[in-house]
């Protein structure tokens, strides 16, 4: 019984600042509208409270996971968790909107410091395949359960506590990680002569910040105008520089043979569309229900909790599926299950009663969280055990570009449509393609079965 007690304790500890990393995602949804009338933000202003961390976050990723491989990743993750957790408390004290945007980019940071890690210490305590999915089965659901609990969780304290109460949960939580994390996690290997490739790291942010700037400015200077275009044409700059840049490094963020694999590459792809189409969802949802509809941030959370409450097991149920049907079956039926979800808001009309969306809610809450075990899977068993913090920040870098640009593109559309009902479908048939897009991707990219110990190193050659 102890030593099974020990196996579970890198779990918690690990799961204990990833949870706290996307409890900050979704628990800020409800709270933003009531963020930006207490801080008269616009709502520019809102989508950056929002999407200021997912831009930090995205963008210094796979500077997380390239620190984790050089110095351990246990380290740096107890160095985001810090972060994360000083960073919480300037939130809860912020006394305008610009000071909170300016402490969500801090905050951003150290969640780009824990994710990267998480996937790689679990990889690390848990190396039989079996063990692992298991692991990143309740990974996932770890995920489902802060997305669950977010808006519910906002929600009261937006409307007991008040607001700053979102970000001051964050300091027990991290308090217990960092007490946690040294005690069951065990010290990781560190790869001192690996360089840092600096000119690659900032390309990423630039792509980043330029293309979620671009889709944030959408929406109030129109998609013509010239300084849209500028930031969506100097994103695509930045990528193809970070593309050339890993060309010619001597010691790139990931080889190219790793970059060419069908397996991470697709993987990572899967996990930028299946983000887009559920966090753009959650978002404008957000906004309907409580600028439509006159919902309390309370209500809000209640509402959106059939579409959050399907991922608290989901990913344990596919976790344990795949050890008998692969992941490839799994994250293509949940790709295609999810697609309803968006696809059945925008069928349900203009003004849709609310009974009519709960089920598209479901579906797209569960499909979404389905399919993340497998994608998970596929990417961590397509790197060796050297890149395996690069290879996670990889895939979470695309997921968290996922978010950004579906928060992003949902708050212009609605901001630049002719009206709001028009806005919201239109938003919601976007997703609904981004979901059809992974599913195919699924179908060509994933492997049935994970690879045997060993394989993965093959790619990197």
């Amino acid at each position: 019984m102890p030593s099974e007690r020990r196996s579970w304790a890198p779990l918690l500890a690990v799961c204990a600042g990833y949870f706290m990393v996307i409890l900050d995602v979704t628990v800020i949804n409800v709270a933003v509208p009531v963020i930006g009338r207490e801080l008269s933000a616009s709502l520019t202003g809102i989508q950056w409270i929002t999407d200021g961390y997912t831009v930090v976050f995205a963008g210094f990723l796979l500077t997380g996971g390239a620190l984790g491989d050089r110095l351990g990743n246990r380290r740096v993750f107890c160095l985001g968790v810090a972060v994360f957790t000083v960073s919480s408390a300037a939130c809860a004290l912020a006394p305008g909107a610009l000071f909170l945007v300016a402490a969500r980019l801090v905050e951003g940071l150290g969640a780009a410091l824990i994710v990267p890690g998480s996937l790689a210490l679990l990889q690390q305590a848990y190396p039989e395949p079996a063990a692992r999915s298991r692991a990143f089965g309740l990974w996932g659901s770890m995920a489902g359960v802060a997305a669950s609990a977010g808006p519910l969780l906002g929600g009261l304290l937006v409307s007991t506590v008040g607001w700053r109460w979102v970000f001051l949960i964050n300091l027990p939580v991290g308090v217990v990680c960092l007490v946690l994390t040294p005690r069951h996690v065990a010290r990781s290997p560190r790869r001192a002569g690996r360089a840092l490739d600096w000119p690659a790291q900032c390309a990423v942010v630039a792509a980043v910040a330029l293309l979620t700037g671009a889709l944030n400015e959408a929406g109030r200077r129109g998609w013509t105008d010239p300084a849209v275009l500028a930031g969506a044409g100097l994103a695509l700059l930045s990528a193809v520089a970070f593309v050339v840049r890993e060309r010619l490094a001597r010691s790139p963020v990931l080889p190219l043979g790793l970059l060419r694999s069908r397996a991470l590459g697709g993987g990572a792809g899967i996990g930028l569309l299946f983000n887009f189409g559920f966090y753009g969802m959650v978002f404008t949802a957000s906004l309907e229900f409580q600028h439509q509809r006159g919902y309390s941030a309370l209500g809000t959370g209640l509402a959106l909790f059939p579409a959050v409450a399907m991922t608290m097991f989901a990913s344990v149920l596919s976790g344990r599926l795949a050890r008998r049907t692969g992941d490839r079956p799994l994250v293509v039926s949940g790709m295609l299950l999810a697609a309803l979800g968006p696809a059945g808001w925008a069928a349900a009309g203009a003004d849709p009663a609310y009974a009519l969306l709960v089920a598209p809610m479901m579906a797209a809450g569960f499909g979404t969280s389905f399919a993340l075990t497998g994608s998970t899977a596929t990417v961590m068993g397509a790197a060796p055990a050297a890149y395996s913090g690069a290879a996670s920040a990889l895939f979470n870098t695309t997921r968290q570009i996922g978010s950004a640009t579906g928060v992003a593109l949902g708050g212009s559309l609605l901001a630049s449509a002719a009206d709001h009902g028009t806005g919201i479908r239109v938003s919601m048939l976007i997703g609904a393609l981004a979901y059809l897009a992974a599913a195919g991707l699924a179908w060509r990219c994933v492997p049935t079965r994970p690879p045997r110990p060993g394989q993965a190193g093959k790619h990197a050659s």
